[in-house]
């Protein structure tokens, strides 16, 4: 029966019509009865397009799609009907480098996406400080053993995703080959020299990236007392557009003793930057609308404003 509206259900796929089907040997005696009759009839035509359909509650069940890089079937996005969208980030191979505050957070909600892989680079150890700015919560064993990130990050996620590549290394110019075959990359890092090293070389090969960066300090109040002021950095890398990396990048080299007077961090504000970062990476890639391809986003949090820059202007 043809009734309503055209319906744009997900990407190529527009519904025109609405079913009515009655049993022929007897007409439903309750709503239970009526509800998995249809139940059976569009589960088995449902499953000749995807193999996880299946409309009952319940348990979950194992992803039987061999191209899912889930473990079990992505419900949240066909509850939302954004499955279209969604679909779209199918086959990208994704880097992130650095997988401390900020980086560990954008794994997290990268992980949460249809990508196929995910590939995270740090050399540095688990401490106690990174439990305290990282997703999750570590047990007093898990800070104890001394893994690198990238390790203790995959056993969490891995559980869950099955694209999880970790490289407990640093990069060097002898590695960074390894990001030829990325789709995209994250750097996460508060090293000048490496992010100068990484910009140039992923600008001169074509792969598009997002810089991300906060800056915490301490203020006194004149009354005394003293409160945390905070900006997220997001700037983006692409083809065409990288004449403004020199001029909003910091390539420096922090002195010895301004290393931890100048690097404080803390959860909510890496995972804010995270957030910025990995909602721009959407909208370039065409999953999030995007009115202005700004390519860099600044972030004051005291007060409350975000700064894009656009077009070519300094």
């Amino acid at each position: 029966n043809k009734g309503g509206k055209n319906k744009n259900l997900f990407e190529g796929f527009v519904g025109h019509h609405y079913l009515s089907n009655k049993p022929s040997e007897r007409t439903p005696k309750n709503y239970y009865e009526l509800v998995t009759h249809y139940h059976s009839l569009f589960r088995a035509e449902a499953q000749l397009i995807d193999i996880n359909a299946d409309g009952r509650t319940g348990k979950v069940r194992p992803n039987r799609d061999p191209d899912s890089p889930f473990h079990y079937p992505d419900t949240a996005s066909s509850r939302a009907g954004i499955t279209g969208i969604s679909e779209r980030l199918k086959g990208q191979k994704i880097g992130i480098i650095g997988l401390g505050g900020t980086g560990a957070y954008a794994l997290d909600l990268l992980a949460k996406m249809p990508v196929s892989e995910i590939h995270c680079f740090d050399d540095d150890v688990f401490e106690a400080h990174n439990a305290f700015r990282a997703p999750g919560a570590a047990s007093l064993e898990e800070v104890n053993a001394g893994q690198p990130k990238v390790n203790y990050l995959h056993e969490m996620y891995r559980v869950f995703h099955h694209g999880i590549v970790p490289h407990a290394m640093r990069i060097d110019e002898q590695s960074l080959d390894l990001f030829g075959v990325l789709d995209f990359v994250f750097i996460c890092i508060d090293d000048g020299p490496s992010r100068l090293l990484i910009t140039r070389y992923l600008a001169e090969i074509g792969v598009p990236f997002i810089d991300v960066g906060i800056g915490m300090d301490v203020r006194e109040l004149p009354e005394g007392g003293e409160r945390l002021s905070a900006t997220c950095r997001v700037t983006l890398g692409a083809s065409g557009r990288t004449d403004h990396l020199d001029r909003c990048l910091d390539y420096s080299s922090p002195t010895e003793g301004d290393v931890y007077a100048s690097n404080i961090q803390s959860a909510p504000i890496n995972s804010l930057n995270a957030s910025l970062a990995v909602v721009r990476w959407l909208q370039y890639v065409g999953a999030m609308w995007d009115d202005h391809s700004p390519y860099q986003l600044l972030l004051n949090a005291s007060f409350m404003s975000l700064v894009r820059s656009e077009g070519e202007e300094s």
